[in-house]
């Protein structure tokens, strides 16, 4: 019998084989997509969060948590899609126009994959009218905004602006080194997240009914 709690276990350890091989074993045991995600994965990206949050874990763990999570979620990902299993919400993330900086914006993807979300990853470099493209057609809940630069700062205004104009009601999230709750609020960001497990906290209270 797949244990789902030795795959949170793998989760947490970053044993990416140990993690494959449980999620291979409780899809052939017809363990709904849905109970391993939620049972398996997310509870043990959570727990991730929670030490990264506390300074227990530091970024080298979180990845190496995050890729196992990821083989898994190639496995489950199109089990989920056949299941009909509704991610917890749809966010377009990326690093504004301008900033060339991913490694932040790849761990907060992959640390929201991991709680359930579906994330579209517009990649670096992306101008207003992207965003507002990419939220259109994936019809987004969120769009997340990542900048490392004092200087690229002032984009991320730009994008709630174009989203605002396009009249999207979509949520946005900003993030990154320079980025504080103050700008956040200057500039009519719905949310800020310090960091990816807080992003993950902040994206869920974002997308709650």
């Amino acid at each position: 019998m797949a244990d789902l709690n030795a795959l949170a276990e793998a989760i947490i350890s970053g044993n990416r084989d140990e993690s494959v091989r449980i999620v291979n074993e409780a899809v052939d045991e017809e363990v709904a997509p849905e109970k391993i995600l939620n049972e398996g994965l997310t509870a043990g990206m959570d727990v991730v969060g929670k030490r990264f949050k506390n300074n227990e874990f530091y970024v080298p763990e979180v990845l190496i948590a995050a890729r196992a999570m990821q083989a898994s979620m190639d496995i489950l990902e199109p089990l989920l899609a056949e299941a009909g299993a509704k991610p917890r919400g749809v966010v377009v993330i990326g690093t504004v126009k301008g900033d060339l900086h991913d490694i932040g914006k790849n761990l907060v993807s992959m640390m929201l994959k991991g709680g359930g979300f579906k994330v579209v990853d517009a990649g670096i470099d992306v101008a207003p009218e992207t965003f507002v493209e990419k939220a259109k057609s994936e019809e987004a809940d969120i769009v997340a905004l990542s900048a490392l630069l004092t200087t690229t700062m002032p984009q991320m205004e730009n994008v709630i602006s174009a989203l605002k104009e396009a009249d999207l009601s979509v949520k946005t999230m900003i993030g990154g080194a320079p980025i504080t709750q103050q700008y956040a609020d200057e500039i009519g960001a719905d949310g800020y997240a310090p960091d990816a497990a807080s992003a993950v906290d902040r994206a869920r209270e974002l997308s709650a009914p």
